[in-house]
């Protein structure tokens, strides 16, 4: 299996998603927009995952020089169309709304820190999230969420945001949380991209400290969980 990221920030990497990776043997690619990388044009891997970042999908090129909302929904577009596997997370998430013609909106509250999702009916009882218990604690750092059809399965909730793991189809799923937050990974996020004034102001905000002490082997194992189904469920189409 070759999997691709789509990385719009170096603070904001693939995280445990590398372990995944490299404890099943699959290929790791990326696009590094914050370098210049071009999207690909040639669609030769088997899962694409979308990274977070601070744009939205209503950033401008003129805002953010290396962020192109349009490209990326094409990108998006393209491998639904081709049955790639395809996983959003946070922004990731709310671009594939928009590439299926579900806009993003902005979430009842920010959320920073490691707070509990909720699983909702259809999320119990749901295949990859069969691992789950109906509430775990899992990783935040967003302002909006991502939009849904008729057709789209909200498996998963918080109190701060109501569209947490979203289901478009049985390979395309958006997070708007993080699971594949590590130690790491996170002393970055807080070093670049923390607001402190949030931690006093917003409820669903944590402190530096808790957030670089937070351990993360919990979430990231319902993380490879997940995704071992998904991979599952692609190879079964191919």
């Amino acid at each position: 299996m070759h999997v691709h990221f789509i990385i719009h920030e170096s603070y904001e990497g693939p995280g445990a998603f590398t372990q995944w990776i490299s404890g099943r043997g699959f290929k790791q690619t990326s696009t590094r927009l914050y370098l210049g990388d071009e999207l690909p044009n040639l669609l030769d891997f088997d899962l694409l995952v979308i990274l977070g970042g601070p744009q939205s999908p209503s950033t401008s090129v003129e805002t953010c020089s290396y962020f192109n909302a349009n490209n990326e929904i094409s990108l998006i577009s393209r491998c639904i169309e081709a049955g790639k596997a395809i996983l959003g997370v946070c922004l990731g998430a709310q671009l594939i709304g928009e590439a299926l013609g579900a806009k993003f909106e902005l979430s009842p509250s920010t959320e920073i820190g490691y707070f509990p999702i909720m699983l909702t009916d259809i999320g119990q009882s749901h295949s990859k999230l069969k691992h789950f218990k109906h509430q775990e604690v899992v990783g935040h750092w967003h302002n909006d969420m991502p939009g849904i059809l008729p057709s789209t399965k909200v498996l998963a909730s918080s109190i701060g945001c109501p569209r947490q793991i979203v289901e478009y189809s049985e390979l395309v799923y958006g997070f708007q949380c993080h699971l594949e937050f590590t130690k790491e990974s996170m002393q970055g996020l807080v070093n670049s991209a923390l607001d402190t004034s949030l931690v006093a102001s917003e409820p669903w905000v944590q402190s530096r400290e808790v957030l670089l002490a937070t351990d993360t082997t919990s979430m990231n194992t319902l993380l490879f969980s997940f995704l071992d189904d998904l991979i599952d469920n692609y190879r079964q189409t191919l």
